[in-house]
């Protein structure tokens, strides 16, 4: 596990993340990465405003984090460890399948999500991450996702 400087620092800033992978705003859907195995694992954190523009719809009155929304940040988490691997730098890494998705909480603005997403299973450039959304340490959503590098 990397970590430089102080205990609470990131191991990677937004501008970091970019250099890995290709998503950009308003689609980036991680702030920071606070933990980075290459090839491994990742734990990301993403600070949940009430200024995402999804809330304006989603709900008016009652804003909540799409759940898509959750399983992509923990995919973006992912995909930090697969392509922070040398070999897989400058590749994009794409939804090849979800499965065993549950959400068990709302998240809303002003939770912060911490993201974990580890690689249990890689065969040429096809793997499967085993993720896991929590707020609080409480989960609010856990999935199985597939990928495919290309």
């Amino acid at each position: 596990m990397e970590r430089y400087g102080y205990q609470d620092m990131p191991v990677l800033t937004t501008k970091k993340i970019m250099e890995i992978i290709p998503h950009r705003q308003p689609f980036l859907l991680i702030d920071t990465v606070e933990e980075l195995e290459p090839g491994v694992r990742a734990v990301a954190k993403k600070c949940v405003s009430y200024n995402e523009p999804y809330f304006a719809g989603h709900f008016p009155g009652e804003p909540v984090m799409p759940g898509v929304l959750i399983v992509e940040a923990l995919a973006q988490t992912g995909a930090v460890a697969i392509l922070g691997m040398e070999e897989n730098r400058g590749k994009t890494a794409y939804f090849a399948g979800i499965n065993s998705a549950k959400f068990k909480q709302k998240v809303v603005p002003g939770d912060v999500l911490t993201l974990e997403t580890e690689i249990i299973k890689q065969k040429g450039p096809i793997g499967v991450g085993s993720a896991v959304a929590k707020v609080d340490g409480k989960m609010v959503c856990k999935a199985e996702l597939t990928f495919a590098i290309g």
